[in-house]
């Protein structure tokens, strides 16, 4: 019998393995949704796996076209500072 508060489930004839609806819900995973499998020391560690591939800022910078001089920082805190105040508005 399985100590308080641990959850079983059985691995199918193809490999499957059903995630209880408690830890389902409490993670958020729905039907479709992508997990890593880990193999630790521990046991099987599953996570999310990323949405997008990860990179390098070297990989992405200047990925966006911008026409015109470079803005300077105080241009870029004052526009950032712009559309919080907008964003907040609207809330």
């Amino acid at each position: 019998m399985a100590a308080p508060g641990k959850l079983i489930t059985t691995v199918s004839t193809k490999g499957q393995v059903i995630l209880p609806s408690a830890i389902r819900k409490r993670r958020g995973w729905d039907a479709g949704t992508r997990l890593l499998v880990e193999d630790t020391p521990e046991g099987v560690l599953l996570k999310p796996a990323p949405v997008f591939a990860e990179t390098r800022p070297e990989e992405v910078f200047g990925s966006l076209p911008h026409k015109g001089r470079p803005k300077t920082l105080e241009e870029m805190d004052a526009g950032v500072l712009a559309e919080a105040r907008r964003r907040h508005a609207r809330d």
